[in-house]
């Protein structure tokens, strides 16, 4: 019996139409990466497990994917090693490397390893796929495309306002209806040590985080059980419920939190952060959220997140400071900022809302179809000319029936089909017909040329 073809859960197949939107999504935020000066780098798909493990917290390192070493990998390991069942120990010593969870932690490693072939600041962009061993759902993959964009080796804000405006104008090409949702590290540091839990900002961090997913009845539920003391998760509330515009928040949070000098310059950056963005003409809203924390360790400044306002989905773009991720792997003192597209997300939510172009680069323009040799021999040429003049041109590879032909230029969208018999070969012309209108005209080479291009 043969075995049914399939893939693994969270995975996903790309036919033509669908790599043609994709690419369109990619298309359109590298053209804006390389507006603001980012130049292009790639990674390896696998890392050593030493590069990966302990830079995205315990609920990260758990969702790694881990690759088995090759050869006879259980060849050293003893009876009592497998009676255990202690997988922990385990794949440390059957597996050294993993695939990559994200494409940060992979560019701290590049930095650090290239870091006499660089200029800093080091601005870059990166567009791969990642991989992480989550529950499959919707708007949720265990394999998907980032589309990264970092600067490494300059703390100037300016960084963080670049990338909003690099936000505007990506989402504004796209035609997505957007929100980015801002706030500092430092302000949630500085929050943590106000309500006596300067230790447990990671657990505070985490759990604030998960606010708009699951309510603050169960985010408190979360601290508790994590072990904040209920004295501390009662003076964290009036904190999370603070109101009023980006200027109101702060001036109330600058009272609430005046003791910690952590936090006071989170206040302060944040300041300056929206100072510059009122100098810009944005269309994208951008608010400051004190519940937004980003479960990633490595965040230490600004973060970010963005929502699309039309869909009901996840964030599917964010980022943020992190001041030392290279000193993890000996260069320390270089603080870097980034944000990364979700592009499978973005993709789900231009599908939702009907956001996709009906011509793309990678769309075929024209169709020739195919009457026989002699019709073959002067469609050849013409089909040469408009591929040099940039028309994406094909013709039809066998001389099938007309019916057949244009049923597969209508599968394929094809908006024209050029229809070449003896009266058009005796003219010198080509009988252009509009697969939408249904118009046909009688046109030249370079008639047709002028047309196609528009």
């Amino acid at each position: 019996m043969a075995q049914k073809p399939s893939i693994p859960k969270g995975t996903r197949d790309f036919s033509p139409a669908e790599m043609t939107r994709r690419n369109y999504i990619f298309d359109t935020i590298k053209s804006v990466f390389r507006l603001y000066g980012f130049q292009p780098i790639e990674t390896p798909a696998m890392e050593n497990l030493s590069t990966l493990m302990g830079k995205y917290g315990e609920e990260g390192d758990k969702l790694l994917f881990k690759v088995l070493n090759s050869g006879d990998f259980a060849s050293d390991l003893s009876d009592n090693e497998l009676l255990e069942r202690n997988s922990v120990r385990l794949t440390n010593k059957i597996s050294e490397k993993g695939l990559r969870y994200d494409l940060t932690v992979p560019f701290a490693r590049f930095v650090v390893q290239y870091r006499n072939d660089i200029s800093f600041p080091f601005k870059r962009y990166q567009i791969q796929p990642v991989w992480r061993a989550d529950r499959p759902q919707k708007g949720r993959y265990r394999e998907f495309f980032q589309c990264d964009v970092d600067i490494v080796g300059s703390d100037s804000l300016l960084n963080e306002a670049e990338l909003v405006q690099i936000v505007d104008d990506v989402f504004g090409r796209l035609k997505i209806n957007t929100l980015v949702k801002v706030n500092n590290r430092k302000i949630l540091a500085g929050i943590a040590e106000t309500i006596g839990e300067k230790e447990r900002i990671v657990d505070i961090t985490v759990a604030i985080d998960k606010l708009d997913k699951i309510g603050l009845e169960k985010v408190n539920e979360e601290l508790l059980e994590k072990g904040i003391s209920q004295a501390a998760v009662g003076k964290l509330q009036p904190i999370l419920h603070l109101s009023g515009n980006t200027a109101e928040k702060l001036d109330q949070l600058t009272t609430a939190i005046a003791g910690s000098e952590i936090g006071q310059k989170g206040i302060d950056e944040v300041r300056t952060l929206f100072a510059y963005l009122e100098s810009f003409e944005l269309n994208t809203e951008v608010e400051l959220d004190l519940t937004l924390a980003r479960g990633l360790n490595y965040y230490t400044g600004a973060i970010f997140e963005v929502k699309a306002k039309d869909v009901a989905m996840g964030s599917i773009c964010g980022g943020g400071r992190y001041d030392d991720l290279t000193g993890i792997f000996g260069m320390p003192g270089v603080s870097g900022v980034g944000i990364s597209f979700g592009a499978d997300r973005i993709y789900d939510v231009m599908t939702q809302l009907d956001l996709f172009p009906q011509e793309t680069i990678d769309s075929t323009k024209i169709l020739f179809v195919n009457f026989g040799e002699k019709e073959e021999a002067y469609c050849l040429p013409i089909v040469s000319k408009l591929r040099k003049a940039g028309i994406n041109a094909e013709i039809f590879p066998d001389q099938s029936k007309m019916k057949k032909q244009m049923t597969w230029a209508n599968q394929k969208n094809i908006p024209f089909v050029a229809l070449v018999g003896e009266q058009e070969m005796e003219q010198g012309k080509i009988n252009l017909k509009n697969m939408i209108t249904g118009d046909q005209q009688l046109v030249d080479v370079a008639e047709m040329i002028k047309i196609l291009s528009v």
